[in-house]
């Protein structure tokens, strides 16, 4: 689409935070690979791209996966504990990314319902948000972890449930559970679901939003966009791909424009 002409009028945002709106990926891709050079292994984009977004037990077996002749001594427990520790010394140090905090700001000043969907762990989010209040004190708590309890082992991105849990208990839309196409799921709560919009870095989370019913604007790493990205059907296609959320415009959407520079 190339402009708001035939874009619904959105009337609540859900975010991703890890590569979206913190500087978090680099982090995992550089102490994932410290933990793989001494035996000559690294994670590249095309591997990284099918963990972004996952919950961590299954993206770190995800990317064991790929390297079967590493001992058994670097098993799933030794890697998540041994990237823990290194990446914990650097997540109080971990930046926005360009023009995060200027949308989030502004869509929170003008009374946009907002909530934050992580696949992170809560521990991990409090690591990586404590510093940085002036951005996520605009979500007034209203964040999905993947280890707080409200969604099922199992149903993590590119299942919806994230962003539905996220809609429903912290931002009060009905929305259903399931899929948007799925029997249960109402014509009066699809036309709830339509009226939010997802911001992504990571392709699962694009088909979770597109299977939740949800507008969905990707944000691509550069490293990742140069891949072409995954086969996705139709339907799971961004709305919009933007290089960076300083180039989203809010009018677009039926969202309050940005005040004038002085």
């Amino acid at each position: 689409m190339s402009d708001g002409a035939h874009r619904p009028k959105i009337e609540y945002v859900i975010f991703d935070m890890d590569g979206l709106l913190i500087d978090s990926e680099r982090v995992y891709t550089e102490v994932t690979n410290e933990l793989l050079a001494p035996y000559g292994k690294e994670m590249t984009w095309d591997i990284k791209a099918g963990l972004m977004g996952k919950p961590e037990r299954e993206a770190a077996a995800h990317l064991l996966s790929f390297f079967p002749d590493l001992p058994p001594s670097f098993s799933i427990d030794y890697y998540l504990s041994a990237r823990r520790a290194l990446q914990d010394a650097r997540w109080p140090s971990v930046q926005p990314l360009p023009g995060a905090l200027r949308l989030v700001r502004h869509l929170a000043a003008h009374g946009v319902p907002l909530a934050l969907a992580t696949g992170s762990q809560r521990r991990n989010f409090e690591l990586k948000a404590s510093h940085l209040g002036a951005l996520f004190g605009c979500f007034k708590g209203a964040v999905v972890c993947a280890d707080d309890g409200l969604v099922a082992p199992g149903r993590g991105k590119p299942h919806p449930d994230i962003f539905l849990v996220a809609a429903e208990r912290f931002l009060g839309r009905d929305v259903g559970a399931g899929e948007v196409d799925e029997a249960r799921v109402s014509e009066a709560q699809r036309s709830v679901r339509a009226k939010g919009l997802v911001f992504e870095d990571g392709i699962p989370g694009v088909q979770a939003g597109k299977r939740a019913g949800m507008s969905v604007v990707w944000v691509p790493d550069a490293n990742l966009l140069s891949l072409g990205g995954e086969k996705t059907s139709v339907d799971e296609q961004a709305d919009l791909t933007l290089n960076s959320l300083e180039e989203f415009v809010p009018e677009q959407w039926g969202l309050p424009p940005y005040d004038a520079e002085l």
